[in-house]
């Protein structure tokens, strides 16, 4: 396996650089392009192009190399799926949205939480990611950024072209961030030093690691939390998500609201939508009744928080349905009428797969065909 360079100190790149017969110099240029994301040494410009050949023979620049690259047709949302050292593959998206660009990173490779809904988990758990690894998501999306900013579908609303840095963060693509607690938050730390990015734009999603809530708030940094809900009560939860016979609603919301009072930030409630088909292939709402919407009204009812609906983006191998336009705003106005504060994600990126662990499951589908 050849060497990774970005995971190097300043002392080991400049030792690798010299024992390659090329002058220290070389090696401030090769750190300011690996802090710039370039996924090859082809695009370190300012190198002579025999330094470049055999830096490509000696080493790789990233510890993630893109293996797809998937655009939308809107031109709003690329996603990416990266390749690890050890063949491992994640999956990363870039979304350029009116307020800013967004990128949404992976934990872990895989995911060991098994809810019902969601392809991330199909394939099960391989390990947890280092903060080098899903450091190198950001700077992936931040160098699709520059390489496409002139591109007119990339001017922000502010009319700035130049705006081609990533602004926000969401720990929300595959894996449970809070089963990898230590390198989360070294990454957030590392964003937030080097890239400037604020506190407040961060967000970490969970399904309920209690513990791993505790352990926020005792980092204390005041980023925003949101929890995987997906259910009203314990029964329901429980049999779409197996974490909730271990953390039971009550102290997940417990722990949630105990972090969110200690830096006044709104707590972000996620709620995937689901219907199923019956026997006679009619589809049938399943967590999203009128009935569960009023459940929920009362579980959040004086709660700071803020209800994500997000309507069930199809998996193959997942029996469930995606509910009607209608059931959907039927679900958010009850939850309105209760005073509970409600959005509708807007569904990005459908045309690519864009729902975690989609574009890795297809990858080793279409693997296992040849």
């Amino acid at each position: 396996m050849k060497p990774v360079l970005f995971s190097f100190n300043d002392a080991e790149l400049q030792k690798f650089v010299t024992d390659l017969g090329e002058p220290k110099f070389r090696a401030a240029q090769i750190r300011d392009w690996l802090l710039r994301g370039a996924p090859d040494f082809n695009s370190m410009k300012n190198l002579p192009v025999a330094l470049r050949e055999k830096l490509d023979a000696a080493a790789q620049t990233l510890p993630v190399k893109i293996v797809k690259k998937l655009e939308s047709s809107d031109g709003e949302t690329t996603k990416f799926l990266l390749e690890l050292h050890d063949t491992e593959q994640i999956e990363c998206v870039l979304m350029r949205t009116t307020y800013g660009n967004s990128v949404c990173v992976s934990s872990q490779a895989g995911c060991a939480m098994g809810c019902k809904f969601c392809a991330s988990t199909l394939l099960g758990l391989k390990r947890n990611l280092t903060v080098d690894e899903i450091f190198s998501q950001i700077l992936v999306a931040q160098w699709e950024l520059r390489r496409s900013g002139a591109d007119d579908k990339n001017i922000r609303a502010n009319g700035d072209p130049n705006n081609n840095d990533v602004s926000h963060i969401v720990v929300m693509g595959t894996g449970e961030p809070l089963q990898n607690t230590e390198n989360v938050i070294g990454f957030l730390e590392r964003a937030n030093h080097e890239l400037n990015i604020s506190w407040r734009r961060m967000t970490v999603s969970t399904c309920g690691i209690v513990p791993g809530i505790y352990d926020l708030i005792k980092w204390a940094r005041p980023i925003n939390l949101a929890i995987s809900l997906h259910a009203p009560d314990d029964e329901l939860r429980s049999t779409i998500m197996p974490i909730n016979n271990r953390y039971k609603i009550s102290e997940v919301l417990a722990a949630a609201d105990e972090f969110t009072n200690l830096h006044n930030r709104q707590l972000m409630i996620e709620y995937i939508l689901l219907a199923k088909r019956n026997s006679s292939g009619e589809i049938a709402l399943y967590n999203c009744t009128p009935e569960r919407a009023e459940q929920l009204s009362v579980l959040l009812r004086g709660k700071n928080c803020m209800v994500n609906l997000i309507p069930w983006n199809a998996v193959d191998e997942r029996d469930f349905a995606s509910p009607s336009g209608n059931a959907v705003h039927r679900f958010q106005d009850i939850l309105i009428k209760n005073g509970i504060h409600t959005r509708i994600r807007r569904e990005r990126g459908t045309d690519i797969g864009s729902a975690c662990g989609q574009l890795r499951l297809n990858n080793k589908k279409d693997k296992k065909q040849i």
